[in-house]
């Protein structure tokens, strides 16, 4: 396995301070920060609400988090909104001085990354790092994305909508806060094409995105077999998740990681399983979703709103397997 380390530059870093000195109290009077709990010394989380996009405060539905070091701080997703961006960034600044080195999206879903925009307008400009697939997939879906915002929240994503991405991992990929290290891992297709992990060894913490959901429904819309596989590896005794703390995209950071992913695993897997004997009975894909519609649900929130699209790519993922 390739391993790439960066260090963040020094340079740059006292006219950073002293720009958010000097230009952030008015805007902070303004911004709101968003709450948020301290996981371990200089590991912050912000848990968004268990809520569809299209509901109120939709923009704010992703756990996003910030990792404080002794020269700087990497940001990891952004939120569903600029405005909810400069929550984030606003709840930085009431915790360190220090500058925004890196911008981390764990994938390309708009409640984790249109929050970009707040981050980019700092100078200097933090970097913005993502899986390699990434930038793709964001170019084919962001005018649906950006769409949907003004739609359904009523805000836009101003300019530059979607800040470029400097660095992209294509495997792993270590990157230095000074004291505290970020060690990314790239996934192959699971809950998306573009699943990125952040291990904090230091400080005992492992952000995994949406490649874990607790509570809300788990969504698919990578490879249902592909997320089953990179699950097994990362709950498996090689997946370094023994002793941390695991923040997953959606629901409680927990240090009882293991049922968390037994939980899912049962839900995926359920919906695989039924999945096929229906491909195998000759049931058409309007049928097995029907049929389906109340399987596996018990317990899970935002079920009405995604399991029958679960369904549906299932469906279309498992029709054509050998």
């Amino acid at each position: 396995m390739a391993v790439r380390t960066l260090r963040a530059s020094r340079a740059g870093i006292l006219v950073t301070v002293l720009a958010v000195l000097a230009g952030a109290a008015g805007e902070l009077l303004a911004t709101q920060p968003l709450p948020v709990d301290e996981l371990a010394p200089g590991v912050f989380v912000h848990q968004g609400r268990h809520q569809p996009w299209a509901a109120t405060d939709a923009d704010d539905v992703a756990n996003l988090g910030f990792v404080v070091g002794s020269d700087c701080v990497a940001v990891i997703d952004t939120g569903g909104s600029p405005a909810t961006g400069a929550a984030l960034l606003a709840s930085i600044r009431a915790a360190t001085p220090r500058p925004v080195c890196y911008v981390i999206n764990t994938h390309v879903h708009p409640d984790h990354i249109l929050g970009n925009p707040a981050f980019a307008a700092l100078e200097p400009r933090p970097r913005f790092v993502a899986h390699a697939r990434l930038p793709a997939s964001l170019a084919a879906r962001a005018p649906f994305y950006l769409h949907a915002l003004g739609r359904d929240t009523g805000a836009t994503a101003g300019a530059p909508a979607f800040p470029a991405y400097e660095i992209l991992v294509d495997d792993s990929l270590t990157l230095e806060l000074g004291d505290v290290r970020l060690h990314l891992r790239a996934w192959q297709t699971a809950h998306t094409d573009n699943d990125l992990s952040v291990h904090v060894p230091e400080r005992g913490v492992v952000f995994l995105g949406d490649l874990l959901f607790s509570t809300h429904l788990p969504v698919i819309d990578g490879r249902l077999l592909g997320w089953l596989a990179v699950m097994d590896a990362l709950s498996g005794p090689n997946g370094g998740l023994a002793g941390h703390l695991v923040v997953p995209g959606h629901g409680h950071p927990t240090s009882e990681w293991a049922h968390a992913f037994a939980r899912q695993h049962e839900y995926l897997a359920l919906v695989r399983d039924r999945t096929r004997q229906a491909i195998a009975e000759g049931r058409g894909i309007a049928e097995t979703v029907e049929a389906l519609a109340g399987t596996g649900i018990e317990g899970w929130l935002l079920a009405d709103d995604f399991h029958r699209r679960n369904l549906t790519a299932a469906f279309a993922e498992l029709e054509w397997e050998d």
